[in-house]
């Protein structure tokens, strides 16, 4: 536990911000493995300033579990912490500090027991593979699972996603894209209303589009009980337009993700969204021949994670976690890409998400104990399966 504690205490120091490059805590990471004789591997960003790294601990055999996590962080700046951030502070059986719960902690236990691994003789191999952006629109994820694939001539079976679930095991995630959607329209008098294209308006329109389809797609019955909210969401976070309340605007830009339940097709709601956006563009011409409506992605589609109850991985992370009831989360996390690329994933690590991207984030001394507990039954379970 201790020595869970000063490895956090590292990871935590690192200001691995998801602007920021990441080389320094990757330099800490490739140094500390081979101190214990386990070679790793970088995936590198295309700038070069930043890289994910995979790595495999055990024989060079079929079954083996991955376990991931990601090594940015949420900013702290203009959040009212009352301690360093960066520094991670002991209070009252809780660990402050920028990504001690997501999601360093589990970072943590996993490095604590990498000496336990290398001397455990085990029978199937564990590996870690760690990313970078996760935290914005799980960027890294499909060219860290794609290179981890092609590097290890064996195949790993399970990816276990060690975000904050108080060691709950999630078999279900809500997938997510992010988009940004430009309005172009024609400045003039505010008393030219109807002879005018009101930027601002128009994204009015679109976003009142967006929140009935969100409402038509609940009333057709587009709904998963197992998730909060129980449906696919459409929201608008940001909105900037217009440089006075007498000037009609000619310009408005709206920033919205798309949340969607495995059974939704992000694809499909976005197509008829462009639909609409063309249909209204062809009517806002015959006003203002420059009327334009234009929406890029932001972040790529993450998907969502589906995993079936009664899979293997199901019953696997029941019993390593010690909980027997599976649960769902509304938030994105890579655990869909591992599904995606073929292994059977699952979400289950340390702390809490309620702690998650605030100020005064923490985890536990119970939880990271948890943590330390869970990776110790991943080796056991390593040690003796066939």
């Amino acid at each position: 536990m201790e020595n869970t504690k000063d490895i956090l205490a590292r990871l935590v120091a690192f200001p691995t911000v998801s602007h920021r490059s990441n080389m320094d805590i990757v330099t800490y990471l490739q140094e500390y493995l081979k101190n214990h004789g386990v070679e790793t591997h970088l995936v590198r960003d295309p700038e070069e300033d930043k890289a994910s790294l995979h790595c495999r601990i055990g024989p060079a055999v079929d079954g083996g579990i991955i376990l991931s996590g990601h090594t940015d962080v949420v900013p702290a700046e203009g959040q009212p912490w009352d301690t360093d951030p960066f520094q991670l502070t002991e209070r009252d059986g809780k660990l402050y500090g920028r990504g001690s719960a997501d999601m360093k902690g589990f970072l943590a236990c996993c490095l604590s027991a990498v000496p336990d691994m290398v001397a455990a003789n085990l029978k199937k191999p564990v590996y870690f593979a760690f990313s970078y952006d996760e935290e914005t629109g799980c960027q890294a994820a499909p060219a860290l699972i794609e290179d981890f694939k092609n590097h290890y001539t064996e195949r790993a079976r399970y990816a276990i996603i060690g975000e904050p679930s108080e060691m709950r095991p999630i078999v279900g995630q809500k997938g997510i894209s992010v988009f940004r959607t430009r309005v172009t329209g024609s400045q003039g008098h505010s008393s030219r209303i109807r002879q005018e294209v009101s930027a601002i308006h128009v994204a009015a329109k679109l976003i009142q589009w967006l929140e009935g389809k969100m409402d038509t797609l609940i009333r057709e019955g587009h709904t998963d009980d197992r998730f909060d909210p129980n449906h696919t969401s459409l929201h608008v976070g940001v909105i900037e337009g217009g440089i006075a309340p007498n000037v009609i605007a000619g310009a408005c830009t709206f920033e919205w993700d798309m949340r969607v339940i495995p059974e939704d097709a992000p694809r499909q709601i976005l197509d008829e969204f462009q639909a609409f956006c063309q249909e209204l563009t062809l009517s806002l011409q015959q006003r203002f021949a420059g009327a334009a409506i234009q929406t890029e992605v932001l972040h790529p589609f993450v998907p969502p994670l589906d995993t079936a109850a009664d899979s293997a991985v199901a019953r696997l992370i029941t019993r390593l976690s010690g909980y027997k009831e599976l649960q769902t989360v509304a938030y994105a996390a890579e655990a869909g890409q591992f599904a995606e690329g073929g292994f059977e994933a699952v979400i289950c690590g340390p702390g809490s998400i309620a702690q998650a991207h605030r100020a005064n984030e923490f985890i536990s001394l119970d939880q990271l104990e948890k943590g330390d507990s869970f990776i110790r039954a991943v080796i056991r379970y390593l040690k003796n399966t066939a």
